[in-house]
């Protein structure tokens, strides 16, 4: 317990603490003001501190022995990884290439062979019943020429005959839409 006389005591200095902290407080704030109005009459600005400070402080991280390991380590997986996919890509590159020139290969073997196919017994059977049913659609729908005629012919007089017997339009107008 204490006694009076030291409650007294200690009650005058926390009294002087208190004044002494209150006096320090506006040294200080005076202070701040001060450094302030210097340095706005210098060209100094919050910003360039904090540019400053973060500088500084990324300097002082660069120079950890932490961030030196990680760094090579990182950039020795950069380089693990570069390397792969160089191989992948010269792969992707070389299968490509691959695939490039059997295609061309087989369009020169399709584009040799299509004379060859066209004078085929298989195509010129197919010619002829293709005819033979553009002649059968020109009969009956009306068509006049029964003699034959070119296959140009005989289609362009089935699409008038086919407009005609619909009552789609004139036959000029059918005529106007076959040959876009």
């Amino acid at each position: 317990m204490l006694s009076e006389e030291e409650k007294e005591e200690l009650k005058a200095e926390l009294a002087q603490l208190e004044d002494e902290i209150t006096t320090l407080r506006q040294v200080l704030s005076a202070k701040e003001r001060s450094l302030v109005e210097i340095k706005q009459k210098l060209g100094m600005s919050l910003m360039n501190e904090l540019k400053q400070n973060f500088s500084k402080s990324w300097h002082d991280v660069q120079t950890t022995t932490a961030y030196k390991k990680t760094q090579e380590t990182l950039s020795h997986a950069g380089q693990k990884a570069t390397a792969a996919f160089s191989n992948v890509g010269t792969a992707i590159s070389k299968k490509l290439g691959d695939m490039r020139s059997h295609s061309i290969g087989y369009s020169i073997r399709h584009s040799i062979s299509m004379p060859a196919m066209r004078n085929s017994p298989t195509f010129k059977s197919f010619e002829e019943r293709v005819e033979t049913t553009v002649t059968s659609l020109k009969t009956k729908v009306g068509g006049t020429n029964h003699g034959g005629g070119s296959f140009e012919e005989v289609l362009s007089s089935t699409a008038q005959a086919s407009a005609q017997s619909s009552g789609a339009g004139t036959p000029g107008r059918a005529q106007q839409e076959l040959q876009c």
